[in-house]
């Protein structure tokens, strides 16, 4: 007891000098470890051992979100960072993973599972899948079998083959790797061992491209309608295209000249200006989307879709005109898991 209270002491001023916590979490993730060490030994690979731990943390109904989060980060920091433990994704020799997909389909909801268990982006969820999807149907071809065998030969034949014969980015390259990687560590328990420092490309340096204003200027003057007030939001606010589309009646903030940008790149939220040009455009444009959610409630449509995480604490999700999109679509589509309803945002 007194070398794992000595350990932990050390962890924590570990987590202090290497600085990959703020100060104020570093009690907090040696807490995590110490209820994680506290746990009956089991001869599961720890990868497999914290995965079932966070699973349970999740289960727990007084261990919030971003505290599994918290937790899941703290032990792999201080059995990789601190411990430097080489056989964190290592499996046994001769044991089989009960929880292993037995064909590439099973691999792939698997792989959801996993990205959704951990919070990953909905868009990072689908380029995960989309470069698994890739790599098990050239694996597949390869080996002339449909349930292709993945180890770190084949994770280097592949990328060899992006890089050579489809020449792909350096960008484009460590993404199909992570998404790769993060197969062969979360879902299928294979080491890559040596596989990264060989094949992961290095990016080369690149001049940004700016408009100038007058270019800037040109730009938003030959367009019109929808697609300029998009634009001079997007530009105004330096808002990304998938979040300027996603914002909400309630998002605009005229008052104070903020717009709103909810669970943006990395799940944060944050507060951008509004752009002076266009205030007017943007008023009256709302005007028209109120307009037409009123008529669309009117024949049971208009619900605008909601986060994952969100439709639980919302009784009425997406049915207020404060919470409709701002940039309607033209067509409607079935809101996922409710065939009563349609979307029209």
């Amino acid at each position: 007891m007194r070398e794992l209270e000595s350990s932990l002491q050390a962890f924590g001023e570990y987590l202090l000098k290497a600085q990959l916590v703020r100060p104020n979490a570093a009690p907090y993730a040696v807490r995590w470890v110490r209820r994680f060490l506290a746990r009956p030994a089991t001869n599961d690979p720890l990868v497999d051992q914290v995965r079932l731990f966070c699973e349970e943390l999740t289960q727990h109904g007084s261990v919030a979100e971003w505290q599994v989060r918290q937790a899941d980060q703290a032990l792999r920091i201080y059995f990789v960072n601190f411990l430097k433990r080489p056989d964190w994704h290592r499996r046994t020799e001769g044991a089989a993973d009960p929880l292993a997909p037995s064909s590439p389909l099973a691999a792939l909801d698997l792989l959801r599972t996993r990205l959704r268990t951990r919070h990953y982006a909905y868009r990072t969820e689908c380029t995960y899948v989309d470069w698994v999807r890739r790599f098990l149907e050239y694996a597949a071809t390869r080996q002339g079998v449909p349930h292709p065998r993945v180890d770190a030969e084949g994770v280097r034949d592949y990328l060899t083959h992006l890089a050579v014969h489809q020449r792909v980015s350096a960008s484009t390259q460590n993404q199909a790797f992570s998404a790769i990687l993060f197969l062969c560590r979360e879902v299928l328990g294979v080491s890559l061992d040596g596989v990264s420092s060989g094949v992961k490309a290095k990016r080369g340096e690149r001049l940004p491209v700016v408009l100038s204003m007058p270019e800037t200027a040109a730009l938003l003057g030959a367009m019109t309608g929808t697609p300029r007030l998009i634009a001079t939001l997007i530009y105004g606010g330096g808002l990304r295209v998938s979040e300027c589309c996603e914002l909400r009646v309630k998002d605009l903030d005229f008052d104070q000249g903020l717009v709103f940008v909810r669970s943006g790149k990395g799940d944060k939220d944050r507060a951008t200006l509004l752009a002076e040009a266009g205030r007017d455009q943007v008023r009256a444009h709302l005007a028209k989307v109120e307009a037409l959610h009123r008529a669309d409630r009117q024949t049971t449509l208009g619900a605008c879709g909601c986060p994952r995480r969100s439709t639980a604490s919302i009784r009425m999700p997406g049915r207020s005109s404060a919470g409709s999109g701002c940039f309607p679509a033209r067509r409607c589509l079935p809101i996922p898991g409710r065939a009563s309803c349609a979307v029209t945002t």
